[in-house]
């Protein structure tokens, strides 16, 4: 018999190896590289990946236990995600399991359930059939029976089944099954028409109904749902359960997709003839998309420059191939938009993916994207796995956004999974954005194909002759630079206002508002134009404190502040999720004085109707955009000009564009730089400017007018000339003093265990021996930014969040460059390390190019 390597679905580095598996001869056939099959294992049957099939086996045929069951008819992944899947194991330190399962929807994660059926041949002694014969007739009418349905019918009898499975009367049976079936609805077909008309004819006149259901499945012959026609007709299903059973009409279970957006009409969108710029920046990714070639290209496009006209032009030509096209978008509030465009320009060959769909719509739009009735699939970071087998064209829009990386394990950048998977197909990807990260704006300038003045700015800060990427040829992405640096139609970035509010203070202003936004929001409402205000701050108020004593509510199960939130009026952790009443006096000295300190969007939304008597306030944050087409409702309202300010985080930062918003607000632009992250400074800019960008984006001029404490930083002052250049060119010199990414990079260890003391000793022998393999092989362990290849460690030293969820976390930080083969050493470290993190009880998580440093 064929054996079958599987990958088990156990996500630990104990089980991180293919098991092998007899296949037995009913499943022969069934069988491929990548099938979802059932597989005994330890005791339990549990789902597997299979990623390999061979004709022996590394052990003993004879020891060899069988497949269960394949899951599937057709596999779920391809060899080609497979193989995508072994790469990111190696590429993130991740069990193989867990980047497998990532690529799988949800409705596929197989969970594994018990049956009950009575022993075959056994003979219940009298006693036992007196005492428990209720039970033994209820398997005798349905049998197996799930445990969970057992128990639920006989919630006082689990000590007795168990009993019974042990004196042999009933039998358990597992069976791996997945949390979410295909949807089927109950259709009627009908006969051909001189049947129909022969049946019309046989019904007596006392059943008119029947007669008119017959008569008008004749002028509608098409199958149709029985429920809609009993609606269309008038009728009960009763009616046409009867007509089936005449057998004048025929009733079967038919497949019916989820469709997220069922009912929605999308007005057809023909192709925009694009401006001079466009058309130079769209000839290089429509000739490697025409040639089948692979390569990669920086579009990099102010806003509100037309990029999304360039991706749909160059999705296009993909499917004028035959080919298939995916595009990642960064933020859920993106999508709406994104789908308007892309269904109004491809209509029923798109299909869409992120997570705000139920379980069912997303599993129908996957299986839509694999039985090939989808060729564009629109999403978040998940959908940079879509099961396409001719992949053309893959558009990362706003590369720059730390959602692309995956912050549970799989650990994944979907930039770099992008590249890798369009490199097995041939196919071309767009990375766009108006302020790209600086390490792929930094490896598209070491490729030499940008514009000299970018050459210039980039050797100014990083010196001649330096690589970029700190990484092999292998691993770099090197992006072809396709500059985009004009409004269309010319129109004017917007005017920037940088507001000290150190001034507004001295000048006894102590609103919200500076003079300047205030004065701005009142001309708006008076000439009905609209207005976004960013705060990334949720909530009321970032802290409670107590004026007597000190007092400061802290999260009891993370080290970390807790937020008030007015209208539910509570204090909440928004990283553990706990919560508290308002207190109404200090819990520690019992003063009255409790105060509520800082600003969240909460307490905007309220000063804004304070301030401006009659305001239309739409507020888009975490707290209310948690149900499902939240964000479609308020963006759909806010596009209606049913709101005169759009006012959130950063979600309302990005990729929006509405015609009468000629005012962009920022009420703290500093607030995130003093995080202890060298990004920090990096994202404060690129976020301004994007904001900054949602105003005057059509015919009306827009202005921005940006509130910070501190006028001067690089990250604020550049945005008012919307400096990207002179921005980066700072940004990179900083970077490459201290060797932090492009100039180096970075892998990310977290420990976190109950008890501080355990952590200290587990970091301290992990650092140890990386260090010793350093020195072993002669790199320089004290510079890992001086030397052409060096690899430093730091720490163990505890987290800039040094507790959450009731656990301690300690860091060690590894840095390096050039030719080192870190992820190796970082792997063999961790194996040694993982037997005492087994016996102790402490997590370990690996985080291969950070984006988040807290």
């Amino acid at each position: 018999m064929s054996v079958a390597r599987v990958i088990v679905d156990v996500p630990s580095r104990e089980t991180d190896r293919p098991f092998d598996y007899l296949i037995p001869p009913r499943l022969e056939g069934w069988v491929e590289v990548g099938s979802r099959v059932a597989v005994p294992f330890g005791g339990r049957t549990l789902q597997g990946i299979v990623v390999g099939l061979a004709e022996d086996a590394s052990v003993d045929l004879k020891r060899l236990k069988e497949l269960a069951d394949v899951l599937d008819a057709v596999p779920p992944l391809s060899a080609e995600l497979v193989e995508l899947g072994e790469w990111m194991s190696r590429r993130w330190l991740c069990p193989l399991a867990i980047s497998l399962q990532a690529m799988l929807p949800a409705a596929l994660k197989g969970k594994t359930e018990k049956y009950i059926t009575l022993a075959r041949g056994a003979q219940w002694p009298a006693d036992t059939l007196e005492t428990y014969g209720d039970l033994k007739q209820a398997l005798e009418r349905h049998s197996p029976l799930k445990m969970s349905g057992l128990l639920q019918q006989f919630p006082d009898r689990a000590d007795a089944i168990k009993k019974l499975l042990k004196a042999g009367l009933l039998e358990e049976a597992q069976k791996v099954e997945d949390r979410l079936s295909v949807r089927t609805v109950l259709t009627v077909f009908a006969p051909e028409p001189d049947a129909l008309r022969e049946g019309i004819a046989a019904i007596p006149a006392r059943a008119a109904k029947q007669r008119e259901t017959l008569e008008y499945l004749l002028a509608h012959p098409e199958p149709i749902a029985q429920q809609r026609l009993a609606e269309e007709v008038g009728t009960g299903t009763a009616t046409i359960r009867a007509l089936a059973d005449k057998g004048l009409l025929e009733l079967r279970q038919v497949e019916e997709d989820r469709d997220p957006y069922a009912g929605r009409n999308f007005p057809q969108s023909a192709p925009m003839r694009l401006t001079p710029a466009q058309a130079e920046a769209f000839a290089p990714i429509a000739g490697a998309v025409a040639e089948r070639r692979h390569d990669v290209f920086l579009l990099h496009g102010v806003t509100g420059s037309g990029k999304t006209e360039i991706y749909l032009q160059a999705i296009q030509k993909c499917l004028d191939q035959d080919r298939e096209a995916i595009v990642l978008v960064p933020e859920i509030s993106l999508t709406p938009q994104m789908v308007e465009r892309f269904k109004s320009r491809f209509g029923e060959r798109v299909a869409v993916m992120h997570s705000r769909l139920s379980n069912g719509e997303r599993y129908d739009e996957w299986r839509r994207i694999r039985d090939g009735r989808a060729q564009v699939a629109i999403g978040a970071r998940s959908a940079i796995f879509a099961p396409f087998s001719r992949i053309g064209l893959i558009v990362i829009d706003e590369e720059h956004e730390t959602s692309y990386k995956q912050e549970e394990s799989p650990k994944y950048h979907a930039r770099d999974v992008a590249v890798e998977r369009a490199r097995q197909h041939g196919a071309a990807v767009v990375l766009g954005s108006a302020t790209p990260s600086l390490e792929t704006y930094a490896a598209a300038i070491a490729r030499g194909t940008a514009a000299a003045g970018a050459r210039r700015a980039y050797a100014a800060s990083a010196g001649e002759g330096t690589t970029a990427l700190s990484a092999s040829e292998d691993d770099a992405i090197r992006p072809v630079y396709v500059p985009l640096p004009e409004r269309v139609g010319d129109r004017p970035l917007p005017g920037v206002t940088i507001v000290d509010m150190r001034e507004e203070l001295k000048l006894g202003n102590r609103a919200m508002f500076s003079g300047a936004l205030a004065d701005a929001l009142r001309a708006r409402l008076e000439r009905g134009e609209q207005s976004v205000l960013l705060l990334n701050r949720r909530g009321y108020s970032t802290f409670v404190m107590c004026r007597s004593c000190g007092y400061t509510a802290q999260c009891p199960h993370c080290d970390i502040a807790l937020t008030y939130h007015r209208g539910s009026q509570n204090l909440r952790c928004h990283y553990c999720g706990y919560a508290e009443r308002e207190p109404s006096v200090c819990p520690s000295c019992q003063s009255p004085h409790i105060r509520f300190f800082g600003t969240g969007t909460q307490k905007v939304e309220e000063a804004l109707s304070q301030t401006f008597p009659g305001i239309r306030v739409i507020r888009m944050d975490v707290d209310t955009t948690s149900e499902k087409g939240s964000h479609e409702k308020w963006l759909t309202q806010f596009r209606e000009r049913r709101a005169d300010v759009l006012l959130g985080t950063q979600m309302v930062a990005k990729g929006l564009d509405f015609p009468y918003v000629t005012l962009v607000g920022v009420l703290a632009a500093d607030s995130a730089l003093k995080l202890p992250d060298f990004r920090a400074p990096e994202r404060t800019f690129q976020l301004l400017t994007q904001v900054a960008g949602r105003a005057g984006r059509h015919e009306l001029p827009g202005e921005v007018i940006i509130q910070t404490y501190e006028p001067e930083h690089p990250s604020v002052a550049l945005v008012r000339h919307h400096d990207y250049a002179a921005f980066t060119e700072q940004e990179l010199g900083h970077r490459r003093k201290l060797g932090y990414p492009p100039f180096g990079r970075l892998i990310s260890i977290t420990l976190s265990h109950e008890q501080a003391p355990a952590l200290i000793a587990m970091g301290q022998s992990f650092a140890s021996k990386l260090r010793e393999r350093a020195s072993a092989a002669g790199l320089t362990g004290s510079n890992a930014y001086g030397a052409p290849n060096a690899l430093e460690v730091l720490g163990p030293v505890a987290s800039p969040i040094p507790r959450l969820k009731d656990r301690y976390r300690f860091q060690c930080m590894i840095k390096y460059r050039g030719d080192v083969d870190a992820l190796g050493w970082t792997a063999q470290a961790l194996q040694e390390l993982a037997e005492a993190a087994k016996r102790t009880g402490a997590q370990i998580s690996v985080d291969v190019d950070p984006q988040m440093m807290l």
